[in-house]
């Protein structure tokens, strides 16, 4: 799974909607695209948390300290982590202070 730390606004050289379209078309014919999500604007995410009470307390956004928001992802199939590692580095997500955090789905051999 790819999952795709987009760069704030702030921090310049976003990427085009040409940018994701020639990309998403890019994974689709190479056969690995498996799925993928664009993620609603940052504005939308509730943040839910549970004490060790069980107590649950919900919150509006995601209140990260951070300069990247989740901003979607692309789950594909590739033989290795050196090829996942290269359509990371094709992701237009990766670019002007983005990143591509790649991991293996978990398979719990059900």
């Amino acid at each position: 799974m790819m999952l795709i730390n987009a760069a704030t606004a702030d921090q310049g050289d976003q990427c085009t909607v040409e940018d994701w379209m020639a990309y998403d078309k890019a994974v689709r014919e190479a056969g690995v695209w498996v799925s993928g999500e664009s993620l609603a604007d940052l504005v939308t995410a509730t943040t839910v948390r549970v004490d060790r009470d069980g107590v649950r307390t919900v919150t509006d956004g995601p209140y990260a300290e951070t300069r990247e928001v989740l901003g979607g992802f692309y789950v594909i199939d590739v033989p290795d982590l050196d090829v996942a590692l290269d359509w990371a580095a094709r992701c237009p997500g990766s670019r002007g202070g983005g990143s591509v955090v790649v991991r293996p789905i978990a398979d719990f051999g059900a």
